[in-house]
């Protein structure tokens, strides 16, 4: 949830992924098992990557059965009954008849059981703390952050887990015409494979913005999600009629939220307070989310152009709105 938010546009179907990501995916994984030791004897003891899991949640768990562990943690049911069959026999759980179902048996740990875990989650916690330790605080958080990110994209009902998310628009400070910049430049190069002459572009329109800024005319929104940068807007005097939004950018992070209609809102809606007759845009034909949100609010394609530019064949666009 966010406070601030329209109603976040529908996602577009997704296109089979390339096998280079595939394989960067396969990459991280290996990378991933090895850096925290999910390879070797897990937590230094006797016990499966697997037993541990089931412990943790036999441990956190309030009268957890045996179906439901094997549903959330997408375990084969037989897989599962050998593992608990093995604690039991080693005194770690009991089984107790379920009030709700008389089929089912509600599990739950021993004190035996707890003095097993309770150390592989301590030595779980401090071998965490280990892999960041070497960073630095603004580092730390990166990589934290960086996680939710996957752990979101890949199951985006993780988003709601944690409370409302708060968004606010406001202006720019000194550092933040620079991160606009730097962000055209590494998401447009990620994302679509436009080199550095489209960062070189974006740097210069944006020093022409701050270099003859007219307050009474013109504006920049900059967006926080949670505290953090994460979009941006410009709205700049083309001619005494005519108002012209720029430099539209938001992180992957924040993207699905309706930040982008927001920003976009809030450029139609000053140019109209300011009198303008006519806002206009220039923008790429692939650039399908940014088009879908300019058409919703009543953008018109003006002029379409092919081109070569930012190392890619590309077809240029102006679209203009009537206010």
């Amino acid at each position: 949830m966010i406070t601030i938010l329209n109603t976040p546009q529908p996602t577009p179907a997704t296109a089979l992924p390339p096998a280079s990501a595939a394989k960067a995916v396969r990459r991280f994984n290996r990378f991933l098992t090895r850096r925290v030791g999910v390879l070797d004897p897990y937590l230094g003891s006797n016990l499966s990557l697997t037993d541990v899991r089931v412990l943790y949640e036999l441990a956190h768990r309030e009268a957890p059965v045996a179906s439901e562990l094997a549903r959330d943690l997408g375990l084969d049911g037989g897989y599962l009954s050998r593992i608990l069959r093995r604690f039991e026999t080693a005194g770690w759980i009991t089984r107790s008849a379920s009030a709700k179902d008389a089929r089912q048996s509600v599990l739950a740990l021993t004190s035996l059981g707890r003095d097993v875990f309770e150390p592989l989650q301590q030595r779980s916690r401090d071998e965490a703390a280990a892999l960041l330790a070497p960073l630095p605080p603004a580092r730390q958080q990166e990589l934290v952050d960086a996680m939710g990110r996957i752990e979101t994209l890949l199951d985006p009902t993780l988003a709601n887990l944690s409370g409302p998310r708060v968004a606010v628009l406001r202006d720019p400070v000194p550092g933040d015409i620079g991160w606009v910049v730097q962000q055209h430049g590494e998401i447009y190069w990620r994302e679509y494979g436009w080199d550095s002459r489209f960062e070189a572009l974006v740097a210069d329109i944006a020093a022409q913005f701050v270099r003859k800024f007219q307050s009474a005319w013109e504006r920049c929104w900059v967006a926080e999600l949670d505290g953090e940068r994460v979009g941006a807007v410009f709205v700049v005097r083309k001619s005494a009629t005519t108002a012209q939004l720029r430099m539209l950018i938001l992180s992957p992070k924040a993207r699905g939220l309706g930040l982008g209609a927001r920003l976009t809102d809030e450029c139609i809606a000053f140019a109209r307070a300011k009198g303008y007759k006519k806002m206009v845009l220039w923008t790429n034909s692939c650039l399908t989310a940014a088009r879908g949100i300019y058409a919703k609010r009543g953008f018109k394609l003006a002029k379409s152009e092919p081109y070569e530019g930012f190392g890619q064949q590309l077809v240029g666009e102006t679209w203009e709105l009537k206010l």
